[in-house]
């Protein structure tokens, strides 16, 4: 997939923005690149992105802003934010306002390719195990796709897709946060981000995110999905 795969390039940084096209077309992606969130909105009207790599820090509205809005508006393009800030409350807020990873700056360009691989490769079609029950919801583990009664389907972002896809694989299995992390690519940000995604998902597939019935914390151990209808 990655080496058909359209990743849109947002960054305010003109030289990097260069070298990034450069470095990512020779990887065998295709790339547009945009300035500002202005102008990535703009080329996102007619151009559909398998993936965004997106600045945070940009002149007007940021990248966090961007991602945000992405969000609300239910895409559910995978988003990976470039930042100068890598504090682990940096990567934690670039997580809650909805992005599927976030890389530091200064970076290896060859890791960006890894983790925009590893990204596509988290979203791709893979076999499954057909439907899991949660309640009156049911994921479809075909299609990572989330639907209520009458078929009404429920957006989950990219990142709350996998997590939900992978504690579906082994229902009823423990994950720690070090697998968990590991498996979506995560285990850098630490254990916070993805206690942040964990709880994004709770909000959609439980009735009292509070007192979760499917999504269980053990303490010390970290989550199991317990389907159920």
């Amino acid at each position: 997939m990655s080496s058909e795969a359209h990743v849109l390039v947002v960054d305010d940084d003109q030289r990097l923005r260069t070298l990034l096209q450069r470095y990512l077309a020779e990887n065998g992606f295709r790339v547009t690149t945009a300035d500002d969130a202005g102008d990535a909105r703009a080329k996102m009207r007619y151009v559909q992105p398998d993936l965004v790599v997106l600045d945070v820090m940009m002149p007007g509205e940021t990248g966090l802003s961007l991602t945000e809005s992405m969000r609300r508006e239910k895409s559910d393009i995978p988003i990976l934010l470039l930042t100068a800030r890598g504090a682990p409350e940096d990567r934690i807020a670039g997580f809650e306002a909805g992005a599927d990873d976030y890389l530091p700056k200064p970076f290896d360009p060859y890791e960006l390719v890894l983790r925009i691989r590893a990204m596509l490769r988290r979203v791709a079609p893979a076999e499954t195990l057909g439907p899991v029950q949660l309640g009156a919801l049911s994921f479809d583990t075909a299609r990572d796709e989330l639907s209520g009664p009458g078929g009404i389907v429920i957006h989950l972002t990219g990142g709350e897709a996998a997590l939900l896809a992978l504690l579906a694989k082994a229902p009823g299995d423990v994950l720690s946060r070090e697998a968990i992390g590991q498996a979506l690519g995560m285990d850098e940000a630490g254990e916070r981000a993805i206690d942040v995604q964990v709880t994004r998902l709770r909000r959609k597939i439980e009735t009292d995110p509070r007192e979760p019935r499917f999504l269980h914390t053990v303490r010390g151990r970290g989550y199991v999905l317990k389907p159920g209808i």
